[in-house]
């Protein structure tokens, strides 16, 4: 059966097919469509989980071995399948298939889910993608069509208890120019400037402009080319200006994220060009920053960036002692080559 996104919550409050189909145009909504069937898995006790990628020299009898092979401690299972460019071939077509053929419609002890990239015409009339469809439960997660884009932003907002006027809707959708990522990490921002309730258009449009002296964005591209004395003297201009550390800290969270998956994507064979085009990164600049730091940065690195990142997050709660500013200088330095 086909499934729109819109009806997925409600969806994951019944039992779970035994296999679901994620593909689109849209990666941040394949990612969260991804996020939420895992989340209603384990809440319905399929406690462990495995995770395959197609890629080259992938075996599929691989599939069926993790399907067959449950432990004795946690006997239901979420096989999270991976098919990073669509295209499983033949020997991947015909497992697919068999695997939909055998599949009972409620799961029992085992969920495969499987994510694809959008699938082009040719794609969806394969006898594979066919039968998983029939059998199991297809997600098409794409972008909405542009004058669709302010309706999303207030779900979006409505989320996190806040509201926008129409004209502010129209102002953020016009400037992310239906960049759902874009759109997203502003929605995110907002949340973290401003309480609950109605923002008005000079509110966000101050957000969202990001006027002030010493640029956030700015201290971004200083991490990522590796500099370590700019980043410092950006630091010392957005503390002196009272810079929210939430924001900065969602800033370069997201960052570091982005290269632990430039990282894995690597890691699975794909070409940086296609890993770039799923993390929406298309701003020619960035991106070779983006490249310089994945030479500069070794994979270990990065995870304790993010662990570092994490640390910030608890000092900010108030759940950890330290000074915010002095552990945000630690971080970027932390990025940048030794002397």
């Amino acid at each position: 059966m086909n499934l729109h996104p819109d009806r997925l919550d409600a969806h994951l409050d019944k039992p779970l097919a035994s296999i679901y189909v994620l593909h689109g145009n849209e990666p941040l909504t394949v990612s969260e469509a991804g996020d939420a069937l895992r989340a209603a898995a384990r809440r319905q006790g399929f406690d462990e989980r495995e995770i395959l990628i197609s890629g080259q020299g992938f075996g599929w009898d691989a599939l069926f071995e993790a399907t067959g092979n449950l432990s004795l401690f946690g006997s239901r299972k979420l096989i999270d399948l991976r098919i990073p460019n669509g295209k499983p071939g033949k020997d991947g077509g015909d497992a697919l298939k068999r695997l939909a053929d055998t599949a009972e419609p409620t799961a029992t002890d085992v969920i495969t889910l499987i994510s694809l990239p959008e699938l082009d015409w040719a794609a969806r009339k394969t006898a594979w993608f066919a039968a998983l469809s029939q059998k199991g439960v297809a997600i098409e997660c794409n972008a909405p069509p542009r004058e669709q884009l302010p309706r999303w932003i207030a779900g979006r907002l409505a989320a996190q208890q806040q509201s926008a006027p129409a004209e502010a809707l129209a102002f953020i959708a016009d400037h992310v120019e239906g960049n759902l990522l874009a759109a997203h990490q502003e929605i995110t921002k907002l949340a973290l400037l401003h309480p609950p309730g109605e923002i008005g258009i000079d509110a966000v449009r101050e957000a969202v402009l990001d006027v002030a002296r010493y640029d956030i964005d700015t201290l971004r591209m200083a991490v990522l080319e590796g500099d370590a004395g700019r980043c410092t003297r950006l630091l010392e201009g957005l503390a002196g200006e009272g810079t929210a550390a939430p924001l900065l800290l969602w800033m370069l969270a997201n960052e570091i994220r982005t290269l632990a998956r430039l990282q894995a994507a690597q890691a699975e064979g794909q070409p940086l060009s296609a890993a770039f085009k799923a993390e929406r990164v298309f701003d020619d600049r960035r991106r070779s920053a983006l490249q310089r730091a994945l030479q500069r940065l070794a994979p270990g690195k990065v995870r304790a960036a993010l662990a570092h990142a994490a640390r910030i997050d608890r000092i900010i709660k108030g759940i950890a002692n330290g000074e915010v500013w002095d552990e945000f200088l630690l971080l970027c330095l932390r990025l940048c080559p030794a002397r």
